[in-house]
């Protein structure tokens, strides 16, 4: 099932209601779903390869304490910020500034436009510092998205609150 931004994320405690949780696709609700974002977030660093290494670390750290509990939803929101803390870098790796799109395909209204938009990527830029923290932090997700008890976990979850009614 799609990730469903319909819910009211400022006033829902995941941890106490998981069956609202969706895993959708990738890193969607990173930012959204509490009390994990907030427990996460302060970790998640990429700047360099050092900082990259404690964060990831620590954040692999939390993901096998929330499997520890088992804790689906913890644990699937911190595979998701490795999987941030990898394509994140991995951006910066390729452009400087962060930026993979000479403009916003979001901003651009129309769907013809953003698919415009989206052809017109800005030259690479390859920094090898930040390709080296990409890398850091694709290890940490690798280990996370193939645990087997987060998968276990995964399966169970989508049983009991993701299927198509």
């Amino acid at each position: 099932m799609e990730f469903d931004y319909s819910l009211d994320f400022k006033n829902i405690d995941f941890r106490s209601s998981p069956e609202l949780y969706r895993v959708g696709k990738g890193e969607q609700g990173v930012l959204l779903v509490e009390p994990y974002k907030s427990e996460i977030l302060p970790y998640w660093r990429f700047k360099t390869p050092e900082i990259a290494n404690e964060s990831s670390e620590k954040i692999y750290e939390l993901f096998l304490n929330y499997l520890e509990q088992d804790d689906f939803v913890g644990a699937d929101m911190a595979r998701k910020f490795l999987q941030m803390g990898y394509t994140r870098s991995r951006r910066y790796a390729n452009h400087k500034s962060g930026r993979k799109y000479k403009a916003n395909p979001q901003e651009e209204g129309s769907q013809e436009a953003e698919k415009q938009a989206r052809k017109e990527v800005l030259p690479l830029d390859i920094d090898p510092i930040k390709a080296e923290s990409a890398a850091i932090f694709k290890e940490k997700w690798t280990l996370a998205k193939t645990n087997e008890k987060y998968l276990q976990l995964m399966k169970k979850h989508r049983q009991m609150y993701e299927q198509v009614k």
